[in-house]
């Protein structure tokens, strides 16, 4: 099915299913302990042996020799799958990162071995027999030290007007440095495979977000035909982006299965999860704004450094930047230092979390240069067309609603502008606020749907869940398409051999994925019309009945003599360059820290978001308090603390890496504005799973400096920087 006109009238406007607050279908599975994650699959393989990963002892060089003579001979140990007896193959563009083959090393825990054995115990102690001699290079891991030679990337500086004129004659001028540190994912499950070989195809029950760039990079890695690969994925913990890409663990369990002849299975150790994935990159962002008395910004430049390994890309820190605010005079720009630090590629919302994270502070500083409120200063800069391409309106843009209903329920009136100045006993207690913005993106996806003569319709696409409530929202678009109650509905998801989805990640998943399904549907009703005799165009579909004027028949009677199946794609003509597609929200957060100690305590947190239809508020609602529970982690505990030395991540596990927990944030509300987009999708959805994030981390920041008068440009805020500048006690 083709759109690309904007979407008038369709079932999905009923709003009976669809938009209807929906506990997930997925649930019971979940908290029973029954949803057959990748590591969990005993049944899929009989005799399933173990595996276990060895990663590099360095982050760059080559290894010279690999002992495994000691671990071969250890007890239950079937086989060893050396790097050295393998090709490196270069994947891209997705991957930069070498996952297995060769003996250069760019990164600390690289994968260079595996051993295979009848239990886990056995593998892990076999593992550490293995004896490695490098030779080690000189690396470059300090992205601070490396700034200064970094290299522009390529086609990434954007002018517009001449900002070092306008910059120059402003009468209020900002230019000030912020830096963010590198991030990590660390979702619940780590990445997991069970590979089976039968004959000459593969099976791989895996972790994947994306199950079709997942198939065709290792059937790349493997250098073997495509189509002779089958990647399952049903249930997936958590992914936040590491899980878009192929890592080593699918690979080096395929490889080790077809050496011992028996499915393996194998999950990454949790240190490697930090060093061997990829994460979100450390940047270093210069903005400068100029402005007039009036607060209109007339100057607008973004620069930032980022790192990564040779090969790999930016951290895109500047995205938002092009489109969030007015000015008529721009720069942005991007420069890439070479590290050998694991790869830097997508974390949940890449770019705009990080970009946000210094430019939400920014301007912050500006509208207090300007006497002006956060809230009017950012109303005052809207626009309803990309700034870069003024021809180019917003399909719909809604900030100043989204401020406005923010400010009225927060109680943004009450705020004490003067920073140190609102005191509660022994608390500082501050508010805080930042603009939210993340683009819609467009992605064709498909979805087979089949009905059966029991009236029951069965959705499959290889769409991936990664607890975003996937399940839920396509039964829900197949219900309210064929007249069902959601209970009607069978959704089956993550194989490769279902017709191809867009995938999960970018929050593009949701929009695109029931896109398909409706494009399915739309087909699988005029076949049910044809069934019956209808005009396709008369038919009406309710409460499990097919009508026509004064006809009516039960669903499955188009089916009673054979299951109707069709199947179609969604595909997007030019809308999304004729208009900017984006999402918004405005984030509120009270904060309260302790004169004495330094110590920050989130109170209450509040997101306003416009973002289409929301097909279901209460998943909606669960992925908007999760991105904003992971801004909280980047604003005040989450940095992976680089070795500068030798090159990998310290504190490479759970117990070192903090993340927030339930006590860290008490309060979280979260507001949809009631709103459909009729140029994003026939659904008129767009993605909210990102946009919760984008933003939130610089209002925990603004928050935090209203509270102590101590403004901190160096994410995390942990209280060392700030401590000796707190307020006198009195």
């Amino acid at each position: 099915m083709k759109f690309d006109t904007p979407a008038g009238t369709n079932p999905i406007d009923q709003g009976k299913v669809v938009g209807r607050p929906t506990p997930r279908i997925d649930g019971k599975f979940k908290t029973t302990g029954t949803a057959p994650y990748a590591y969990e699959r005993h049944d899929v393989a009989p005799n399933q042996a173990y595996g276990y990963i060895l990663g590099a002892s360095i982050a760059k060089g080559t290894i010279t020799s690999i002992d495994t003579a000691e671990a071969e001979a250890a007890n239950g140990v079937i086989g060893i799958v050396s790097t050295l007896d393998h090709k490196p193959v270069p994947l891209g563009p997705m991957n930069t990162a070498n996952l297995f083959g060769g003996g250069e090393v760019q990164h600390y825990h690289q994968a260079i071995a595996m051993v295979v054995a009848e239990s886990f115990e056995q593998a892990r102690a076999a593992a550490h027999l293995i004896r490695v001699d490098y030779a080690r290079g000189e690396g470059s891991f300090d992205l601070k030290r490396a700034a200064p030679s970094a290299e522009p990337v390529e086609d990434s500086e954007k002018r517009q007007g001449d900002f070092e004129a306008a910059f120059g004659n402003a009468p209020v001028t900002l230019d000030a440095t912020y830096t963010t540190p590198d991030e990590s994912h660390a979702m619940m499950e780590p990445f997991a495979t069970i590979a089976a070989w039968e004959g000459d195809k593969l099976t791989v029950w895996t972790s994947n977000q994306m199950i079709q760039w997942n198939k065709r990079d290792l059937a790349k890695a493997l250098d073997m035909p495509i189509e002779k690969v089958r990647v399952d994925s049903p249930y997936i913990g958590g992914g936040f982006g590491a899980k878009l890409f192929l890592r080593a663990d699918a690979v080096v369990a395929a490889l080790g299965a077809k050496q011992v002849g028996r499915p393996v299975k194998l999950s990454m150790q949790r240190p490697l999860t930090f060093n061997n994935s990829t994460h979100r990159a450390a940047t270093i962002q210069r903005i400068r704004f100029g402005a007039g008395e009036d607060g209109k910004l007339t100057a607008i430049a973004h620069e930032s450094t980022s790192g990564n390994l040779p090969g790999g890309g930016p951290e895109s820190a500047i995205n938002q930047t092009e489109l969030l605010y007015a000015g008529e005079n721009r720069l942005t720009a991007m420069r890439l230092a070479i590290l050998n630090l694991p790869e830097g590629n997508a974390m949940r919302a890449p770019g705009e979390a990080s970009g946000l994270m210094a430019l939400e502070i920014a301007m912050d500083e500006m509208a207090e240069k300007l006497g002006m409120d956060p809230v009017a200063f950012r109303k005052a800069n809207d626009t309803q067309v990309d700034p870069m391409n003024p021809e180019r309106p917003f399909s719909k843009r809604k900030m100043i609603e989204c401020l406005d209903r923010g400010a009225r329920e927060f109680g943004w009136e009450r705020r004490n502008p003067q920073p140190g100045r609102n005191r509660e006993g022994r608390w500082l207690v501050g508010h805080g606020m930042a603009v939210g913005f993340r683009n819609n993106l467009l992605m064709k996806s498909g979805a087979r749907v089949r009905l059966s003569g029991d009236g029951i319709v069965t959705v499959e696409t290889d769409m991936t869940d990664i607890g975003t409530g996937t399940y839920t929202i396509l039964a829900q678009t197949a219900a309210e398409m064929m007249g069902l109650p959601i209970e009607r509905i069978r959704v089956e998801l993550g194989d490769s051999d279902y017709p191809i989805s867009a995938g999960s990640g970018g929050q593009w998943g949701a929009n695109n994925s029931t896109s398909g399904v409706y494009a399915a549907c739309v087909k699988l009703r005029e076949q049910v019309a044809q069934s019956l005799g209808f005009n396709s165009d008369e038919v009406e579909f309710a409460d499990g009945q097919v009508r026509a004027g004064e006809r009516s028949f039960p669903l499955g009677h188009a089916a009673a003599e054979n299951d109707l199946t069709a199947e179609d794609s969604i595909e997007y003509g030019n809308l999304d360059k004729q208009f900017q597609q984006s999402t918004f929200a405005g984030h509120f957060v009270e904060l309260a820290v302790d004169a004495y100690t330094g110590e920050a305590h989130l109170r209450r947190m509040l997101a306003v978001c416009e973002a289409g239809r929301i097909l279901n508020p209460i998943s909606a609602r669960s992925q908007v308090i999760g991105a904003m529970t992971m801004g909280a982690g980047a604003a005040l505990m989450e940095h992976l603390v680089v070795d500068k030395r030798f090159g990998f991540f310290v504190n490479h596990d759970l117990a070192g890496y903090e993340v927030p927990v339930h006590a860290d944030i008490p309060h979280q509300e979260v507001i949809f504005l009631e709103e459909t987009d009729p140029v994003s999708s026939p659904m008129k959805a767009k993605g909210v799973g990102e946009l919760g994030l984008c933003g939130v981390s610089a209002a925990i920041a603004n928050a935090l400096y209203n509270a102590t008068g101590a403004r901190v440009r160096d994410y995390p805020i942990t209280l060392d920087k700030y401590l000796d500048r707190l307020p006198a006690v009195a």
